[in-house]
């Protein structure tokens, strides 16, 4: 066969299992595998410092699986358009196949650079390689997206089941003219500040490492997800959303996982319905971005463009510390530091905490997850934020105040999670570990714990914040008396 290559343009899909654009190319042609790192021109999606961590490690693992096979990653930085068609004509190819993203600013960019290409005679062909449906296939009957997500879910669950995971193609054929590569490390990926050195003790980047976390999931945590996902102190989640977001792993390969073991009677129905909904959830909120991609910086509810929000650089600085005088709090924001990773439950309080009881803009919380998760996603971040904030789609009400002493107490009891990530209170007993302030005073000193010194007192009082922002949403119902806060 002596068919021209085509540019194989690796994004986040960083994988060769169940790649649509990889096993279309390879089936005709000899490919060029290209990675172009692009961060100006991705703007709001370009990744943040934990993601670059991450991405660095993800490409290491994509080159050595294509050496394994003959071939080698291409790596360049750069606008894509330009690149791409330098690329087509160093390596003569013919066209350019690649895997979609949803990504406001990325699908105005990709349009424009298939319809540069289709009329300059090339090949330009994008597949869905990141979600289970695509957003223009799922409409309400009056033909309008969904923004809530039961009837959204039900909608989708009613069309032809995903297909099964593809396997990874058995060879691959490799273009004979190998264009310049830059190496990896002038990407400059990695921080310079090693604050991500835990990062590795808790995941395995590259599309091995997902794979082995899927099976892991499978085998233990799934068995009771449902009630498992919700204790921070145990491993009940499934640690897969970051090898989701680089596409290391394909939603398609994580729902029949659960599927095929739930046919096997290996796990229980309300278990693995409990897992493939929170697949749901992601792509929620892959399609509302879709249809609504102001909501990257704007609130899908537009009365609450005129919300009193509170300016307080301070206390800002003491949540992203994990310095706030409430354990679960603190202890989030401290996992997050070290693992780039924070349980979910977890991410509910102290996004919460952020908005209403310091009464900051849910944007300054999106962005320091934005720089600081390593599985830091457009669509799920925006989601997730403006849920809490109750500006987005099927949102909790903004009167839905979390008491984090509370939430800490019902979700872990024991203290566990907050020994582990606040251990200067390790030595309080769990009636007091979780609100410190109430321990006698010689309980302190017996844990060695001095309030204001060895752990801060509570930056905000929980009763006059929750009043606080009771009076601000009063405020904005003044304001604009139709705002839907329910």
């Amino acid at each position: 066969m002596n068919a021209k290559p085509v540019l194989v343009w690796f994004r986040q899909d960083l994988r060769l299992q169940d790649n649509p654009a990889l096993l279309a190319a390879c089936a005709a042609h000899p490919i060029v595998p290209v990675y172009i790192f692009s961060p100006k021109q991705d703007a709001e999606a370009a990744p943040g410092a934990a993601s670059r961590w991450w991405l660095h490690q993800s490409l290491v693992a994509l080159d050595a699986k294509l050496q394994e096979r003959g071939g080698r990653l291409v790596i360049r930085t750069g606008d894509p358009l330009t690149v791409l068609q330098e690329l087509l004509t160093q390596t003569q190819a013919c066209g350019v196949y690649w895997n979609r993203r949803y990504e406001p600013s990325v699908v105005k960019r990709d349009k424009h650079i298939k319809e540069t290409l289709l009329a300059a005679g090339f090949q330009a062909h994008s597949f869905n390689g990141s979600l289970l449906f695509e957003p223009w296939n799922v409409a309400t009957l009056a033909a309008k997206p969904y923004t809530v997500f039961t009837p959204f879910w039900r909608a989708c669950l009613g069309q032809a089941s995903p297909p099964p995971p593809a396997p990874a193609p058995k060879s691959l054929r490799f273009t004979e003219n190998w264009p310049h590569s830059m190496q990896l490390d002038e990407l400059g990926l990695v921080p310079k500040i090693t604050w991500w050195s835990g990062f590795g003790e808790v995941f395995t980047p590259g599309e091995a490492g997902a794979q082995a976390a899927l099976r892991r999931f499978i085998k233990r945590p799934l068995l009771d997800y449902k009630e498992g996902r919700d204790r921070p102190e145990a491993d009940g989640v499934s640690r897969l959303s970051p090898h989701f977001h680089f596409g290391e792993l394909s939603p398609q390969a994580a729902f029949h996982g659960a599927s095929q073991a739930l046919a096997k009677g290996d796990v229980p129905a309300e278990q693995a319905h409990a897992f493939t909904r929170e697949l749901g959830w992601r792509e929620f909120a892959y399609h509302l971005l879709w249809h609504f991609p102001h909501t990257v910086r704007e609130p899908l509810n537009s009365s609450f463009k005129n919300f009193p929000w509170g300016r307080d650089p301070q206390a800002l600085r003491a949540w992203q510390k994990g310095e706030t005088g409430y354990p679960l709090v603190d202890a989030g924001m401290r996992e997050l530091w070290h693992t780039g990773f924070m349980h979910n439950r977890v991410r509910m309080v102290v996004a919460s905490f952020l908005i209403k009881h310091l009464l900051l803009p849910w944007q300054e919380g999106a962005a320091w997850f934005w720089d600081t998760l390593v599985d830091a996603d457009l669509a799920s971040n925006t989601l997730g934020w403006q849920w809490t904030a109750g500006c987005g789609a099927d949102a909790a009400p903004f009167f839905r105040i979390f008491n984090p002493t509370l939430q800490a107490q019902k979700f872990d009891a024991n203290g566990t999670y907050v020994r582990k990530w606040v251990p200067e209170l390790a030595k309080l007993p769990a009636k007091f570990i979780n609100n410190p302030s109430a321990a006698p005073s010689a309980m302190l000193a017996e844990a060695k714990v001095t309030l204001g010194k060895t752990y801060p007192r509570p930056i905000v009082e929980h009763a006059f914040a929750r009043q606080r922002a009771l009076d601000a949403l009063a405020s904005l119902k003044q304001r604009a008396p139709r705002v839907d806060v329910a």
